[in-house]
């Protein structure tokens, strides 16, 4: 059962998704908040698996609650922005904080249950219309930064936090990409699912999920979204 939480400060809204959700025998929706400090609270003590996320909320914003939620240890939730896109900045910075995926609210109900199944499974989901604005902003020749005093891969952010520590000068891995990797990051790239990727490299999922782990590790992306970003800026799937 994949457990869900709402919040937005919209009741009609959350009212929608509940309903929409609650029509699959998979997914349970355990409880709903008007804010993001209530998120941030009902998330450490309900345990979720995903979490819908609005961005302009009173109290505390989504972008504010997406980064404790994130940053928390003890939770393990995928968070989802859900949003009318109606400014770009919101969504760079809710990226940052570590959401996991983005999702319009004028979303049909099949796109929000997908979305809501692949962040539960660990797939991150970007819609469409988000994905080309949001590579199209990070895939930018990338501004120089201040050398860091930690070495490259050792989890420590530098100053370029839309840049994985793995990711050193001119792009060149600590430790390059196998050539199934390569592949595998291809078509994370191209928002293809755990199971459309074993199909298309014509292996076994559980071969797929530890492909993306170790790219993941060798990029040194915290989730696919940000293994998504960093392989357009850097001409990784090129």
């Amino acid at each position: 059962m994949i457990r869900v939480l709402l919040v937005d400060d919209h009741a009609m809204l959350r009212a929608g998704f509940r309903a929409i959700l609650g029509t699959q025998p998979d997914i349970e929706v355990v409880a709903e908040a008007a804010t993001g400090a209530e998120g941030v609270s009902l998330a450490a003590e309900l345990q979720p698996d995903v979490i819908t996320m609005d961005v302009q909320m009173p109290d505390m914003d989504g972008i504010e609650a997406t980064r404790r939620i994130v940053a928390d240890p003890s939770v393990t939730a995928s968070v989802a922005i859900v949003t009318t896109f109606d400014r770009d900045e919101y969504l760079f910075q809710a990226l940052d904080a570590g959401a996991g995926g983005f999702l319009l609210k004028n979303a049909g109900p099949e796109e929000l249950i997908t979305a809501v199944r692949a962040l539960a499974a660990g797939d991150g989901i970007l819609a469409p219309e988000v994905t080309r604005r949001v590579l199209a902003r990070f895939s930018a020749p990338p501004v120089a930064a201040r050398p860091s005093p930690h070495p490259p891969g050792s989890g420590i952010a530098d100053e370029r936090r839309d840049l994985a520590p793995a990711v050193v000068q001119g792009g060149i891995l600590a430790e390059p990409l196998t050539d199934r990797e390569s592949e595998v990051l291809a078509l994370m790239a191209d928002a293809r699912s755990n199971a459309e990727i074993a199909g298309a490299l014509f292996i076994g999922e559980a071969t797929v999920k530890t492909h993306v782990s170790r790219v993941l590790q060798k990029l040194g992306a915290r989730d696919r979204v940000q293994a998504i970003v960093l392989a357009h800026r850097h001409g990784l799937t090129r």
